[in-house]
């Protein structure tokens, strides 16, 4: 199996990968170099099907495949990033989690219903992205990441998108965080996810204090270029 690397350089973490005669699958634009005997292989023209679940996964449209003997290092971040393992289990990522993965997983999508998809907050359509097999994937993360072992009968709620995956037989569904109307009116946290069932769930409860900070001053930015536009 391809070896996953997390390391960390000048407050930045990024993802190391070594191959020895294996392939992998990885985000189009996340290569930051690579040693080696290496080839990639892109496809030109993807299905439209692919195309259209891509950009409302927000997942990247192109996934080139990297196969050879060597060693590819792939962009920075001052998020972070986590390596799951697969062993014959499926998972659901949410938006945006992909970054890499072996050639032996399979990638795919998972559509939620309309009805929850609203609920959520995440529009008509709520694409994740599926995999599936054997092999390691590499999560792209806001900050560290905690794994939960769910039980029958617990359940886990969340107000937003703490969770960024989970695997395929936990039932997610969404509902007022009180019982009764009025309290939901009064409670401030409108809408939360619930996660039942038996399996695993992967937080990621709060961000790196860099990402943190990055983001504050970005909002900052669009507020003060709106402001004198």
């Amino acid at each position: 199996m391809a070896r996953f690397e997390v390391r960390e350089l000048e407050g930045t973490h990024y993802v190391e990968i070594h191959l020895e005669n294996e392939s992998v699958r990885v985000e189009a634009g996340a290569l930051n170099y690579m040693v080696g005997d290496i080839h990639v292989h892109s496809n030109v023209i993807p299905p439209i099907g692919t195309v259209l679940k891509s950009w409302l996964a927000n997942e990247s449209i192109y996934r080139p495949l990297y196969a050879g003997s060597g060693v590819i290092t792939l962009e920075s971040s001052l998020g972070g990033y986590h390596v799951l393992e697969l062993d014959g289990e499926t998972w659901l990522l949410e938006r945006g989690a992909y970054w890499a993965s072996e050639g032996t997983v399979e990638v795919g999508f998972h559509r939620e219903p309309v009805s929850r998809s609203v609920l959520a907050g995440e529009g008509a359509v709520y694409l994740l992205t599926r995999v599936r097999g054997v092999g390691r994937v590499a999560l792209t993360t806001r900050g560290p990441v905690f794994e939960h072992q769910l039980q029958e009968g617990e359940r886990v709620v969340c107000d937003g998108s703490l969770v960024i995956a989970r695997t395929g037989d936990v039932r997610f569904r969404v509902r007022r965080v009180t019982d009764n109307f009025i309290g939901f009116l009064t409670a401030g946290e409108g809408w939360v996810r619930v996660y039942e069932g038996t399996g695993r769930l992967l937080l990621n409860p709060a961000p790196f204090w860099r990402y943190r900070i990055l983001n504050r001053n970005d909002r900052k930015s669009e507020i003060a270029a709106k402001t004198f536009n």
